[in-house]
């Protein structure tokens, strides 16, 4: 058992841990964010995804001990000041979830392509979102939102 530091969602959070746990369990369990899904549990299907340091991870297969020192973004935080971030309000535009299940991990690997990639092609999205498996079969209006919501970053709509 260890302190673990790191900036939550913008706040500075520390907690004492053993630092091999899942940083997903840790989010769920001991935090109360239960936005990030468990899924697979082998970082495959993306329910579990957080961004650390703008890059997008599998929490379930995370140690918390790994983001010691670092900023950690989950779903709860990609809405600021209560309003919706513009890919989150494609993903309520575009209906592109049907269960919801997968939809935070969806919605945040999503944010981590759009910080880095202001203006990206169907060909960078569908990549990029290859690792967030969806069984409803909403990824063509996953993809829509995405494209919508890198516009609506840049002051532009449909």
């Amino acid at each position: 058992m260890r302190v673990v530091s790191f900036t939550l969602n913008g706040k500075p959070t520390s907690l004492t841990v053993d630092e091999t746990r899942p940083l997903l369990w840790v989010l769920r369990d001991d935090l109360g964010l239960t936005g990030s899904k468990f899924g697979c549990g082998e970082g495959i299907c993306g329910s579990c995804t957080v961004v650390v340091e703008n890059k997008a991870v599998r929490s379930c297969v995370t140690a918390v001990g790994d983001v010691q020192g670092k900023r950690v973004l989950t779903i709860e935080g990609v809405a600021t000041d209560g309003r919706l971030h513009p890919i989150q309000q494609a993903f309520a535009d575009h209906a592109a979830y049907q269960c919801g299940y997968c939809t935070p991990g969806m919605i945040v690997n999503a944010y981590a392509l759009l910080e880095k990639t202001q203006k990206p092609t169907r060909e960078q999205i569908l990549k990029h979102m290859e690792g967030n498996l969806c069984r409803c079969g909403s990824h063509q209006r996953i993809v829509e939102a995405i494209e919508d919501a890198a516009l609506m970053m840049k002051g532009g709509g449909r």
